[in-house]
């Protein structure tokens, strides 16, 4: 439970990556010992870049960060994995929590082992777990230092219903302070006892007390509020102006009541209140199939068999599958069992088990957008995507995806993570795919962008395999068939 005294302050913190690039401008609020609060705002607001600087990733260029007491430790459970300890084992991608060598380190693991819930072989390499299990480690990495202050960074990513559902009850428990940048909102609200919004358009951040859903309706109410607000000072602005173009045209003395009449009008302009905008959402899209031609039979990929990873090894099973354009196939089992092998399997062509169409295009969605070249300029991206470039295409549905001009012109990682999710669902609308291929295609997407895009789906008109932990995503799209890998 939070409690009066202060171990997080933020003072007049200003920061910019780049002259004009400002990403906090001022910004003040402070954080209460044992409180959970969720760090909120607009997918490339710079909420990651806020948790750096806590951690002293990142300097901000005025301002100062105290933490009370000086030394309250800090520990961060990332998005991703990074790729410079996929060659780790397990055991020695712990050893990096400590600065000293920890002669108990095992026990420790086991201990946090359970708190996680994942049970992994302490020599197996970080780089050969699925997507759950790393996102397990992520987690268990922040937590088996026992911080002072724990940062979680998307934390639910990956996790299946029972990883989150085990982290809920966690955090719903744990005593010291949390804050946590997620997009899953059933998640926030169960434990949330505060908000901070970091504002996209203002680079501030203001604080809100109560829970998850609470604040999203106060800040919907107070823009409401606003608005109105404005609205009447308008309507007074306009009034007093026509009366004083009015009396001015009499002349005498009713020229000093127009006079009064236009500083009537100065003061009704400035009552007008700046308006918190609100997260701006995606245009609603579309993802057209790939046309295969008059003597197409309509079989998109044919299974022969299908095979799932168990404690013990992998076991296959034999199947007669065939999967017809206009199919939605849903993927579904527990983390670990070989869900995001078999769609890695079937989305470079290579491996046993099943055929694909002659020439099928394959739109990809990878859950650690691996697929993407992280050099490569966005802009580019995009439009070897297209079949015939059209640039005034290119850009009218990147703007759709809230990706403009100067975006598009920085290299793919520079974007953050749900930037480099809008910039997927973009390049497969370009791409016209004829198989699509959705590996938790929520991760790092802003929640409001999550019914439009199910609504792309349902629309689909091709093939499409999807791996989602997010039950109520699921339910917005059509689903032909599900395919359990526990079931084998």
């Amino acid at each position: 439970m939070a409690n009066d005294s202060v171990i997080l302050r933020f003072s007049d913190v200003s920061f910019e990556f780049s002259h004009n690039k400002p990403v906090l401008d001022e910004v003040n609020f402070s954080v209460r010992t044992g409180s959970r609060i969720t760090l909120m705002g607009q997918n490339g607001a710079g909420k990651s870049t806020l948790f750096k600087m806590i951690t002293g990733e990142i300097i901000p260029q005025e301002g100062n960060i105290f933490r009370t007491p000086k030394d309250a430790s800090v520990a961060i459970a990332r998005q991703v994995m990074p790729k410079d300890l996929a060659e780790l084992s397990v055991r020695d991608y712990f050893a990096t929590a400590f600065a000293e060598k920890k002669y108990n380190l095992d026990k420790l693991i086991k201990e946090v082992f359970g708190v996680v819930n994942v049970d992994l072989p302490l020599d197996r390499k970080v780089g050969e777990l699925s997507g759950g299990q790393q996102a397990r480690l992520l987690l268990a990495h922040a937590l088996i230092q026992s911080p002072d202050i724990l940062l979680l960074d998307e934390p639910t990513n990956n996790l299946d219903q029972a990883g989150i559902e085990h982290l809920t009850g966690f955090l719903m428990m744990y005593e010291k302070t949390v804050l946590v940048i997620s997009h899953d909102a059933d998640f926030l609200n169960a434990f949330s006892d505060g908000v901070l919004y970091l504002d996209v358009f203002t680079k501030k951040v203001e604080a809100y007390s109560g829970n998850y859903f609470d604040v999203v309706e106060e800040i919907k109410n107070r823009i409401e509020r606003e608005n109105l607000q404005n609205a009447r000072a308008q309507t007074q602005i306009k009034e007093k102006l026509a009366q004083a173009e009015v009396f001015a045209h009499k002349g005498g003395k009713l020229r000093a009541v127009a006079k009064r009449m236009r500083e009537a009008a100065e003061e009704a302009e400035n009552a007008i209140v700046s308006v918190r905008q609100e997260d701006k959402t995606i245009r609603q899209f579309t993802i057209p199939a790939q046309d295969f031609g008059p003597f197409f039979d309509g079989k998109v990929l044919e299974f022969s068999s299908i095979s799932a990873i168990r404690p013990h090894g992998i076991v296959s099973k034999t199947v007669d599958l065939v999967l017809r354009k206009n199919t939605h196939v849903v993927i579904a089992g527990p983390n670990g069992i070989g869900k995001s092998t078999l769609l890695e399997k079937i989305a470079s062509g290579r491996g046993e088990g099943f055929i694909l169409a002659k020439d099928t295009k394959i739109g990809y969605y990878k859950q650690d957008f691996s697929n993407f070249d992280f050099q490569q300029k966005a802009f580019d991206a995009l439009k070897e995507a297209m079949a015939e470039y059209d640039e005034h295409l290119l850009r009218a549905a990147a703007a759709g995806f809230l990706l403009d001009g100067k975006l598009l012109d920085q290299p793919i990682a520079a974007l953050s993570e749900g930037q480099k999710g809008l910039l997927s669902f973009c390049r497969l609308m370009l791409m016209k795919p004829g198989l699509l291929i959705l590996d938790e295609p929520t991760n790092h997407i802003n929640f409001r962008h999550l019914p439009i895009i199910a609504k792309a789906l349902d629309a689909y008109s091709g093939t499409s395999l999807t791996v989602s932990h997010i039950p109520d995503f699921v339910s917005q799209f059509r689903v032909d068939q599900t395919i359990d890998l526990s079931a084998l």
